[in-house]
């Protein structure tokens, strides 16, 4: 038994070191956002969001929203922020609710805008809650009844997770 138990406190404590250089990596970009380095903050970025941190993902559809460190693109934005809201990312459902809502970088979709702002809306954010509302006055009642439907049936997933 105590063999089991130092293994499996041997086993936490490499991946609690193994975890360290990702915290430190987040910490180095947004040391180079704070300074106006977008280009250091996208690279250290980039390998989390790729390999699934949602708050990284976000962070660089920042960058890309605006263009800094990178090229500007709206499309781009919105798949990191899109990969980020199915992980039930709060600020990222807002953006990209907000995206699908004027036809930013994605094709205007009303329905779509009223499910991720609805989404984080009940969440709390007021933000979210005025938008979703301004949204619903362009929608007729059954895609309304569509977007509240799409909004129930959203189950956030961690990348990698089967679905």
């Amino acid at each position: 038994m105590r063999k089991s138990s130092l293994f499996l406190t041997l086993l936490s404590l490499a991946a609690l070191i193994a975890a360290v250089p990702a915290l430190a990596d987040f910490q180095t970009g947004l040391d180079a956002y704070q300074k106006g380095d977008y280009l250091t903050a996208a690279n250290e970025w980039r390998p989390l969001a790729e390999s699934g941190d949602a708050t990284a993902q976000f962070n660089l559809g920042l960058l890309y929203l605006d263009g800094r460190g990178v090229p500007q693109s709206p499309a781009e934005a919105a798949t990191w922020f899109r990969r980020a809201a199915e992980q039930d990312y709060v600020q990222a459902q807002h953006n990209l609710g907000a995206m699908y809502g004027s036809g930013q970088g994605v094709k205007r979709d009303y329905v779509q805008a009223y499910k991720w702002l609805n989404i984080c809306a009940a969440k709390g954010n007021s933000g979210c809650v005025t938008q979703r509302d301004l949204i619903a006055k362009k929608l007729k009642p059954g895609q309304v009844v569509e977007g509240q439907r799409l909004a129930t049936d959203f189950k956030p997933q961690k990348e990698g997770e089967k679905r």
